[in-house]
C-alpha cells in the first residue's frame, strides 16, 4: 500500500508544479509584455494605409484577426487586440521628389523600416502614472528585419495616444475603423 501512495504523491506534486508553471506571469509595466508573432504580415488584417508625405513614409496598420472580428462600433477595442504599425519609405524620383501612383497615393518601397505595436490586455497599464497611462494598453517597437524587440523609451507612444485619443480607447485608426460601417 505504501508503495502505491509514494508514486501517487509524486504524480500529484508533478501536476501541481505543471499547473503552477502554466499560470500567467505577473504583469509588470513595459514593452516586454508584447511579442511580435512571426507570421503577422501574412495572418493579420491590414485595415488601413496612411500616406505621410511630410515624413516620406507610408504607414500600414494591421490587427490580429481575433480582435478584428470582435470590433464593435462605439465599444472599447477588445482585450487581446494587437495593433501593428509598419512603416515603409515612400519612393522618390531622381530629384528626391515623392512619386505617386495613378490614384495620387505614395508608392512604397518594398521593405518595412519601422514596426511598432500596441496591445490591450486586462490589468495592463497599472503602474503608470496619469501622465502616461493609456487604459490597459502597452507599446513596443521591433526590428523590422528580425522581429526582435528594440529597447528604448516609448513615452512618445504613450503621450501621443493619451493626449489625442482617450475617448477612443487610446487608438487612432482602429477606433475610426471600428466605427465605420464595415
Amino acid at each position: 500500500m505504501r508503495r502505491a501512495i509514494v508514486p501517487a504523491i509524486a504524480l500529484l506534486a508533478g501536476a501541481i508544479g505543471a499547473a503552477a508553471m502554466a499560470q500567467p506571469r505577473a504583469y509588470a509595466p513595459g514593452p516586454q509584455n508584447i511579442s511580435l508573432p512571426p507570421d503577422w504580415p501574412q495572418r493579420f488584417i491590414r485595415y488601413t494605409t496612411v500616406d505621410k508625405p511630410d515624413r516620406r513614409i507610408i504607414r500600414n496598420i494591421y490587427i490580429n484577426p481575433e480582435a478584428y472580428a470582435a470590433l464593435r462600433p462605439g465599444e472599447p477595442i477588445p482585450y487581446g487586440a494587437l495593433v501593428i504599425m509598419a512603416d515603409q519609405r515612400a519612393r522618390l524620383d531622381g530629384a528626391g521628389q515623392l512619386l505617386l501612383d495613378g490614384n495620387g497615393r505614395l508608392i512604397p518601397e518594398p521593405a518595412f523600416i519601422a514596426v511598432a505595436a500596441q496591445q490591450k490586455e486586462r490589468g495592463w497599464g497599472e503602474g503608470y502614472g496619469p501622465d502616461l497611462r493609456n487604459g490597459e494598453w502597452e507599446y513596443a517597437r521591433f526590428n523590422p528585419a528580425s522581429g526582435e524587440r528594440i529597447d528604448g523609451p516609448l513615452n512618445a507612444c504613450f503621450t501621443c495616444h493619451l493626449q489625442a485619443r482617450a475617448q477612443q480607447d487610446f487608438t487612432f485608426t482602429t477606433w475610426d475603423y471600428a466605427n465605420r460601417t464595415r
